[in-house]
């Protein structure tokens, strides 16, 4: 076609909004126009591109023996309801009725479809294995999109579902997709690494994200240039603390810590280092009855290492812990008596169930907060000023 013929629409700025890199050039070179929040229209030079994309992975699903269909954006919620994603996917699922009131969703995944079309068509075990796969519109309604098509709430997404008659060769169906995965990124040059993550509401007990090496993204991993681990920061297993816990060498004492309630003032004004003290992190889990309503709630008290963050999805998976969520002021002060910022384990008015994160199980003379404010207690010891922990986790 000729080029007079052709529609290329360029900027020479790219937009406010345009936060990354690929965002801005794909905007200034005319790929992609803006038409909604985290929505986008592909002009034709970009259309183009997802085209080359589609064919190099279309080619490689089926050398790997997928079979590909289509199934529709729209979705009746009846399936939905049978699994309970319907209410458990959240606000990201976007709930739509039709002209007769009847439920349905836009879908932001299709195993409920996917497997509404094997229980008809699957009869025998003799039919299996089956790989079904769709290059298909998605849409999930994310709080905050940005960052152009990297976290749009439309978007195009390659989904694929195998069938199998037992685990060794759905583990067989898994090595397959994931070699043609790697095939995949390989052809389009990426640096790129097979990275073990958490299997979120999908559920199993195996997960890898193959994830572009980049300075931009959402996705903080871990890996080892000189092996093949790597791992999403929500899945990767921190080291296990190394030798037992030294002998308490302090007596515990209250100190004053006027107007310093964190950990990093705490450290600055006694010179000790931030790792010598432990965070207090108050969560709590709610028992509802049939009605929803809630009928009893229990308080948990995580102590974390003064320079560590709390990893959520980790906390998620503490026995117990599954559904929790942040305690409230009130909750808070009718337990330890405090406002958050002088919170610890000591003088409690309240018990509370205690989760020790395996840095601090191995720490001796630590500082916490006194439970009164303005105040912090030194020298505290596990197994003479506290019980030895029933609960420590990574």
């Amino acid at each position: 076609m000729k080029a007079s013929q052709f529609l290329i629409s360029t900027l020479k700025e790219a937009p406010a909004d345009a936060e990354v890199v690929s965002h801005k050039l794909m905007t200034r070179a005319g790929m992609i126009k803006k038409l909604g929040a985290g929505i986008y229209n592909y002009m034709p030079m970009g259309l183009r591109v997802i085209r080359k994309v589609e064919a190099i992975v279309r080619e490689e699903m089926n050398r790997a023996g997928g079979i590909e269909v289509t199934m529709p954006v729209v979705q009746p919620a009846e399936l939905w309801e049978e699994t309970g994603r319907f209410e458990k996917m959240g606000p990201e699922l976007l709930r739509i009725k039709d002209r007769h009131g009847r439920d349905f969703i836009v879908q932001p995944t299709s195993e409920e479809v996917v497997t509404d079309i094997a229980r008809q068509e699957f009869k025998s075990y003799k039919q299996l294995p089956k790989n079904l796969y769709q290059i298909q519109t998605k849409f999930r309604d994310e709080r905050r999109p940005r960052f152009g098509l990297m976290r749009g709430r439309e978007f195009i997404m390659k989904d694929a579902y195998s069938f199998d008659k037992d685990r060794d060769t759905a583990q067989i169906s898994y090595q397959t997709m994931r070699e043609a995965y790697k095939r995949i990124f390989d052809r389009f040059g990426l640096q790129y690494r097979a990275v073990r993550a958490d299997s979120g509401a999908i559920g199993g007990d195996l997960s890898e994200e193959f994830q572009v090496i980049a300075s931009t993204g959402e996705d903080a991993i871990v890996y080892c240039p000189y092996s093949d681990y790597a791992a999403n920061i929500e899945k990767a297993e921190c080291q296990a603390p190394a030798g037992p816990r030294p002998a308490p060498a302090k007596a515990m004492e209250k100190v004053a810590t006027p107007g310093n309630s964190t950990c990093e003032a705490v450290a600055a004004q006694l010179g000790l280092p931030l790792s010598q003290t432990v965070k207090s992190l108050v969560l709590a889990t709610d028992e509802t009855n049939e009605h929803g309503e809630i009928v009893k709630s229990q308080v948990w008290l995580l102590l974390l290492r003064g320079d560590h963050d709390m990893n959520e999805i980790k906390a998620a998976k503490v026995d117990g812990l599954a559904n929790f969520r942040f305690a409230t002021v009130g909750e808070i002060e009718a337990h330890f008596g405090c406002q958050p910022g002088y919170l610890g384990p000591i003088h409690l008015k309240q018990a509370v169930k205690l989760v020790v994160d395996r840095e601090v199980a191995v720490m001796a003379d630590w500082v916490c907060g006194a439970n009164e404010v303005d105040f912090h207690i030194t020298g505290v010891n596990f197994g003479r000023d506290l019980p030895e922990p029933d609960l420590i986790a990574d």
